[in-house]
């Protein structure tokens, strides 16, 4: 388990990146949450990262944020969200433990989620996640389909929309992880025009290229690593 120390220098360093990065773009680095990424991480860790001051947490998956936080809940003010792939049988219980359903990449997901919030009687925000790169071996729709999943999500009466979310390739090239970025913020722009619906909210950048993200719009990063590793 990392210690304190540790943490809080590591913390410091991301948010000294981050406010780097966005005073290069000329934002306002308040405007850009990191969400810190628990995947792999013990409840008590999750415990030191809250009371340094992060309050947003994403788990990759919805067995292992049971096991963490089903039984020992985060506090009320913190924001749990699952970036990870949404498997429709673990519907149920992802919309009772989650704060946002960042992962939404498909109509039957749409489906499933909207019957089983009707009855928690709230609105669950969601992001929907697209596949800029088009990389077979990972989720989220096609940018063609984008529109098709967005009106889904519009027309679901207890969802509610905040933007969009995409993993850029794992690769060297600084070009090619900032097209990914600047094509996502550039859809975003198109549909919010399309629909006449904000999307506020594009959750793109992780470890190894969170400041490229910053730069290119990001208003969530999805830090694990650079947090929590030694």
């Amino acid at each position: 388990m990392i210690e304190r120390d540790r943490l809080a220098a590591n913390l410091e360093q991301v948010r000294r990146r981050i406010a780097q990065a966005a005073e290069r773009a000329g934002r306002d680095p308040a405007t850009v949450k990191i969400v810190a990424v628990t995947k792999g991480v013990p409840r008590a860790t999750v415990q030191l990262a809250y009371d340094l001051g992060l309050r947003a947490f994403g788990e990759n998956r919805v067995q292992e944020a049971l096991q963490k936080f089903g039984t020992d809940p985060l506090p009320p003010e913190t924001e749990l969200h699952l970036i990870g792939y949404l498997q429709t049988n673990k519907v149920r219980h992802a919309v009772k433990l989650f704060s946002m359903i960042q992962s939404v990449d498909r109509l039957s997901l749409v489906e499933e989620l909207e019957r089983r919030t009707e009855g928690q009687g709230r609105r669950i925000p969601v992001l929907v996640q697209v596949n800029v790169a088009r990389e077979p071996q990972k989720h989220g729709c096609d940018p063609l389909e984008a529109a098709e999943v967005v009106r889904a999500v519009l027309e679901a009466p207890h969802l509610e929309l905040r933007g969009l979310m995409t993993i850029a390739p794992l690769t060297s090239c600084e070009s090619e992880i900032r097209r990914v970025f600047a094509a996502l913020r550039t859809l975003r722009d198109q549909l919010e025009d399309h629909f006449s619906y904000p999307l506020p909210e594009l959750s793109m950048g992780m470890t190894n290229d969170f400041e490229i993200a910053v730069e290119e719009g990001a208003t969530m990063v999805r830090i694990g690593r650079a947090l929590f590793g030694a």
